[in-house]
Formats: C-alpha cells, structure tokens, sequence
C-alpha cells in the first residue's frame, strides 16, 4: 500500500487514536431481555407473562380477556399487529413490558400479509420453500420492532406454543423433542433475536407398577405444578444467556410465577 493511503487518524479525538476505539465499552450492562416462552396448549404462559412488571398485551389470538391486563384488539391482520408493535415502540407511554401473544399465530398473519404482496393463495403455492422464504422479510419487520420496543427500555416476552417434531441429530440417533410452533426458518430467526427461549410444561412423574407374568408398566402422572427448562437437552429446545438454572420449580399461583422466574434474569434484579 502506498504511504499515507489507508485508515487515517481521526485527529478530532486525539492524534493517533482511532474513532472506533473512542467508542469501546467496558463493563456489564444488563439490558430488558427478549424472552421467548413457549409451552403446551393452557399450561399458563400468559398468566406467566401477565406478572411482568406494568405489561401490554399484543394479541394475536383469542384468550387473554380472562386475564385482565391492557391489551390491543384482536390483530386481524399484519398490519394491525405492526401498527400495534410501532406505537408501543414510538409513541408515549409508561408501559414497561411487551408481550405479543402468540407468535405462532402471529405467523399466520406474516402469511397472509405475504401472500397478498405476491397474489398467491396460500404461502405454499410458490413451491419449494419459496413462499416460506419470501415470509422472513417480513419477519425481520416485525423483529426489527421487537428489538426497537427492547431498545427504548422495555423487555419483550414472546409467547408460543409448543410442537412435537423429530430431529435427526447427525452425532447420534434422531430423536423427537419439544419446540417452538414455528415453521423452522422463522423459528430458528426468533430464537436467535431472544435472550431466553424457555420452555415451559407440567411437572411429570413416573410409576412403576407390576402386572401378571412378570411385567412392569410405567406410568406418567402429574400434579398440576409447573416448571421452566432454561437450557437445551433431547427433550426440548431451550437456551439462556443469564446462566438461569437448567430447571426452575414454578408456583402453582399464577402472581408467583413471574417473580420466581425474574429471580434468575440480571436485569430485575437489577432494578
């Protein structure tokens, strides 16, 4: 390279020093979290959410008016949930969590919207996973949202359901396991935008009981408590980057859940 072409000094900061290390950052910095929890159908997770502190309700689906927290209308279309998610991003509030309820169905609104931009009549028309490829450039729409909501200092809890689906693992044998209800490309782009993707189920135990000839049947039985899987394992998908413990015990009460879990995340405790 010739001399004196390249990155020169920024001389407004000092000779010699470069504008981008001016601009490096030290220290911890607990941010509002982006949390995605989702679970089997009625196990609680929007009682869960509900106990977040001062919370509002983007609702994709039907079901939150027993609950009784602020809550948009019903989103019957993308545009209504986007209009939803820009004000609580943009416009004056005191609100300091969002919860979109549920993303699942907040993707079939990601569809719709997307066939009706490329005047398709389902999202599979296109064929080879065309159609499902077109929908992420509106989901990178909605996240860009989510992460505008997080930037203005409020966490986001992203509700979903869960699905049973085989994993082929290529170190061993596949194997079915918990996930979130998503199809997978938009699936694995919202679980990269969370801070925690949390699955939710009931407490189960087994018991074992001896038949005729020998035999032992097991059995699975559950009492109605709740708990939290933080990490992943064969079972379900899950991470955390606030080193929560693998498995929290939730209370059965639904005002005890929130606190129980908030307990693990660095930001309330920091508040």
């Amino acid at each position: 390279m010739p001399s004196g072409e390249g990155i020169q000094p920024d001389m407004e900061n000092g000779a010699g020093t470069m504008s981008m290390l001016s601009k490096v950052q030290t220290g911890t910095v607990h941010r509002p979290p982006r949390l995605l929890i989702y679970g089997t159908h009625g196990i609680g997770k929007t009682s869960l959410a509900a106990g977040a502190p001062d919370p509002i309700l983007v609702q994709t689906e039907e079901g939150a008016d027993e609950i009784g927290i602020p809550r948009f209308p019903l989103a019957q279309s993308f545009e209504d949930m986007m209009e939803a998610l820009s004000e609580v991003a943009y416009e004056p509030h005191d609100f300091k969590t969002c919860i979109i309820d549920s993303m699942d169905w907040a993707e079939r609104l990601v569809w719709d919207y997307t066939c009706k931009q490329n005047a398709w009549n389902d999202i599979g028309q296109p064929g080879y996973g065309q159609g499902y490829t077109a929908a992420l450039n509106n989901w990178y729409e909605v996240l860009g949202l989510i992460n505008a909501i997080r930037d203005r200092g409020m966490s986001v809890v992203m509700l979903a359901h869960a699905e049973v689906k085989h994993f082929d693992d290529p170190t061993t044998d596949g194997y079915d396991r918990y996930q979130p209800a998503l199809h997978k490309g938009a699936s694995a782009k919202v679980q990269e935008a969370a801070d925690a993707v949390l699955f939710m189920n009931w407490k189960i135990v087994t018991d074992e009981k001896k038949e005729g000839y020998g035999r032992k049947i097991t059995k699975g039985m559950g009492n109605g408590a709740r708990q939290l899987f933080t990490e992943e394992r064969p079972a379900a998908l899950a991470k955390n980057r606030f080193g929560m413990p693998y498995r929290i015990d939730l209370p059965n009460g639904a005002e005890s859940m929130w606190p129980t879990m908030a307990s693990h995340i660095p930001f309330f405790n920091a508040q």
